[in-house]
């Protein structure tokens, strides 16, 4: 996680120069304006447990889906080293039950999605979410001016 909050606080500081320096060119939607909006996700059901990060974040999105499909589509992946036998049993979904009960008895504020809907409905129903997030974030500052 400290690697991750460095990430995080560089981001912070200046998304452009956190960019350029890893190669990556801002996508432009709309022409340039006086404020621009630098959205980033980050990304890892261990990321809400993390209280200094977890303080960080204006949205929080946890993607649901059952038992039977995480572990179909967790055998269907290539890992170096492979999984021993049992390990998912045994290990990866005891431990991502017990950090959900973490994550929800001290978190709030997270939206549920259902994962087993078409990637695309997720995408369009998180885009809005987001765009309204910023657009309450700027009047707020707009507001308070």
């Amino acid at each position: 996680m400290d690697t991750m909050m460095s990430e995080v606080d560089s981001w912070r500081r200046d998304p452009e120069v956190f960019l350029r320096r890893r190669g990556l060119n801002p996508e432009r939607t709309t022409p340039p304006k006086d404020e621009e909006v630098y959205v980033l996700i980050v990304e890892g059901f261990l990321i809400f447990n993390h209280r200094p990060l977890n303080d960080l974040f204006y949205k929080r999105y946890l993607m649901e889906i059952p038992y039977d499909v995480c572990k179909r589509r967790r055998s269907s992946r290539v890992y170096t080293p492979p999984d021993p036998p049992g390990y998912f049993d045994g290990h990866v979904w005891p431990m991502y039950l017990k950090n959900r009960q973490e994550m929800e008895s001290s978190v709030s504020g997270i939206v549920f999605l259902d994962g087993l809907k078409p990637k695309e409905e997720l995408l369009a129903d998180v885009y809005e979410d987001v765009c309204q997030e910023i657009e309450r974030i700027f009047f707020n500052f707009l507001f308070n001016l």
